[in-house]
């Protein structure tokens, strides 16, 4: 494996950080040992084991990360905190360190939970057989999802988090800055796109906590139970329109019978079993008391923001900044055309 793949040896301090570890963090026994979970582009998550079998998560910015806004450890642990005061399930927090000097770059420390992450269609075979135990996690996934919508930010403490109005406005014109820099190409499909969403973009009626990148593959969840245990990476989240985080979730959850050029497999719930996306927004309606009448909009606009997310980082393929050649630049560019296009025909 290769420092890229694993990147312990360079992100973790092991003498510094079980230094802190064992001062900060109450129930922490060193020495430690230090697992890689995951990264990528995102924060990077460690899995840190004490010398009596006690589990913690440790998490950190990317490797030579330089937009500290973009990884503010800060924000996530004090995001995290206070979503733990309502009924959405997420890692408690143990423990924030700013100071560079005790790792080269802040962190914080959270419990660890036991459970499936479900990326692929696969993973779902694997850890989910039980159709029926699919259908309750469906359920979970919506609940928590509803829980997350109807708590108030300013009761929770994240009232000050960022602006709550006008949220689709201000990720049009981020997202479109975005696009025009970062283009390898032009593209009509994502200039009718972004012309359509401006044009048809709807009040605002339920502000509150938007998760940014709420999807199976961001959850931790009991294969058995079916229940959702713990949602994770909120790096994305932000104050606004809730109803985009329903659409990001429709657009991940996807139907066996889906007719769609991207590969079904890539997504956990195409294994079949699971609530349709119709009941998917029924059961959220139902749970909130909020109406949901034009998803289809939010469908396209996360399906037109991801095909921006996904350009700038072919294009930083392309400029060889990544640290990887073997990247299939083509799939890149296919997937941009193809969300750009589903975007379209949902505004259609």
């Amino acid at each position: 494996m290769t420092d890229a793949q694993d990147p312990v040896g360079r992100a973790i301090d092991a003498e510094k950080v079980t230094a802190w570890l064992t001062e900060n963090v109450d129930g922490a026994v060193g020495p430690f040992t230090f697992d890689f979970i995951t990264g990528g582009h995102s924060n990077l998550t460690f899995k840190v084991t004490g010398s009596d079998g006690s589990a913690f998560v440790l998490r950190r910015p990317p490797l030579g990360a330089v937009l500290a806004t973009a990884h503010d450890m800060e924000r996530e642990h004090r995001i995290i905190s206070a979503v733990g005061k309502t009924d959405v399930p997420v890692p408690a927090c143990l423990g924030l360190c700013e100071d560079d000097a005790a790792n080269g770059a802040p962190f914080y420390v959270m419990d660890y939970v036991v459970g499936s992450v479900l990326h692929l269609a696969e993973d779902t075979e694997a850890h989910v057989p039980d159709q029926a135990v699919r259908a309750t996690l469906s359920d979970s996934v919506v609940d928590v999802l509803a829980a997350l919508h109807t708590a108030s930010p300013d009761a929770i403490g994240l009232g000050e988090l960022g602006r709550k109005e006008d949220y689709l406005g201000r990720q049009l014109k981020r997202w479109s800055t975005q696009w025009e820099k970062s283009k390898t190409r032009e593209l009509s499909t994502m200039d009718e796109a972004y012309a359509g969403l401006m044009s048809a973009k709807p009040e605002q009626h339920y502000t509150g906590v938007v998760h940014g990148d709420y999807r199976l593959g961001n959850m931790l969840v009991d294969p058995a139970a079916g229940s959702v245990e713990a949602v994770l990476d909120w790096e994305l989240c932000t104050l606004g329109d809730v109803l985009a985080d329903v659409g990001y979730l429709l657009n991940n959850w996807a139907q066996p019978e889906d007719e769609v050029t991207l590969d079904l497999s890539t997504f956990a719930t195409a294994a079949g079993g699971f609530s349709t996306r119709e009941a998917l927004v029924e059961r959220y309606m139902e749970k909130t008391g909020f109406e949901v009448a034009n998803v289809d909009y939010y469908r396209a606009f996360q399906n037109w923001r991801l095909a921006a997310i996904v350009e700038g980082v072919l294009a930083r393929y392309m400029q060889g900044v990544m640290g990887d050649d073997t990247v299939d630049l083509d799939n890149y560019k296919l997937r941009v055309e193809l969300l750009s296009a589903e975007a379209l025909r949902l505004l259609a």
